[in-house]
């Protein structure tokens, strides 16, 4: 009888008997389609992915793919930009779109892309078919850009911008949030920059040209082909409302200076009456003291009765004087004595 040795080596060589066929089981389709297309990916290569947990059927049919566009590439380059993340599918399917559309793509440059976070494929089919922007962007929730001539009339544009991928610079190029900014800001300055708005609604290709000259594509992802007026509409006159606006301020101003100059005034009206009123009381005083005055005179000697008397007499003629005077000012200046008097 054999040793349990023996049985237990048998066992377990017969486990991994079972467990290769099994593996090469699995991969032996995705070898016979590789194999039958030219594509060269051996059972050690498959088996190798499945023990690394790389997609075995996403490398293959890459790699098949490639090798009939006429793209050589090693499958351990496919591992490993899978590996890292990749999607290998993708890539393959953007590198034969740019092969065939002379569009020069190499490896390393679509796997950049890729991991870079930009979808590679629609960047080549965008550099084959140029794709339109809208300016402004719907989702910005602006519907237009709006812009002011020197004459003051405000204009309400909206741009469509023909754009092709640049895949140079399509890593490290700003993307199309950047373009729709730059155009727009583009619109504006074109508009500002014209005499009347009238010169703008003659010739609108003058906003295109003026925002092409410009290079505003420089350090994006894009190139710009074309920019087209889509719409343009005469909003309002701008410069007649801040003027309006800027002679409110200026009345306000000077109503503000009257009313100051008028409180000013009543305040020095006020100071000269209490003024008036302070010297009459002084006037008052002073008149007050006379009889003071005179009664210490006539206890020294140095006014007499007959003085006293003439000062008397001289103040009622003054007040006659000064009331025939009045009547005479009041009359009607008619002689209203009988005739013969």
């Amino acid at each position: 009888m054999p040793s349990s040795g023996l049985i237990v080596l048998f066992v377990v060589a017969l486990v991994v008997v079972i467990i290769v066929l099994i593996t090469v089981g699995n991969v032996f389709n995705l070898w016979l389609q590789a194999f039958s297309a030219g594509a060269d990916i051996s059972l050690f290569d498959l088996i190798g992915m499945k023990l690394r947990k790389v997609d075995a059927r996403a490398i293959v049919t890459a790699k098949i793919s490639m090798v009939q566009a006429g793209l050589p590439v090693e499958t351990n380059q496919l591992q490993a930009h899978y590996m890292s993340g990749g999607h290998v599918l993708n890539v393959a399917k953007a590198m034969i779109a740019a092969h065939r559309a002379n569009i020069e793509l190499p490896w390393d440059q679509a796997t950049a892309i890729d991991l870079a976070g930009r979808d590679v494929l629609e960047a080549v089919q965008t550099s084959v078919n140029p794709r339109v922007i809208d300016v402004p962007n719907a989702a910005s929730g602006r519907q237009t850009h709006e812009g002011v001539a020197k004459d003051g009339i405000q204009l309400r544009v909206k741009a469509r911008v023909t754009v092709r991928t640049n895949m140079r610079q399509l890593v490290s190029g700003a993307g199309e949030e950047t373009i729709v900014a730059r155009v727009g800001e583009g619109i504006v300055a074109a508009i500002g920059s014209a005499d009347t708005y009238k010169h703008v609604l003659e010739q609108p290709d003058m906003i295109s040209k003026t925002v092409l000259a410009k290079g505003l594509d420089a350090g994006t992802a894009f190139q710009i082909l074309s920019i087209d007026i889509a719409d343009m509409d005469v909003s309002e006159n701008i410069g007649a409302r801040l003027q309006i606006a800027q002679a409110e301020a200026a009345k306000q101003l000077a109503q503000a200076e009257a009313e100051k100059r008028r409180a000013l005034a009543v305040a020095q009206e006020q100071e000269n009456k209490a003024l008036a009123q302070f010297n009459r009381a002084k006037v008052i005083e002073a008149e007050a003291q006379v009889p003071m005055a005179m009664a210490e005179a006539f206890r020294k000697g140095n006014l007499g009765i007959m003085d006293y008397y003439r000062m008397k007499n001289m103040q009622a003629d003054t007040q006659m004087r000064e009331s025939i005077g009045g009547s005479n000012a009041t009359g009607s200046g008619t002689d209203n004595r009988p005739a013969g008097s």
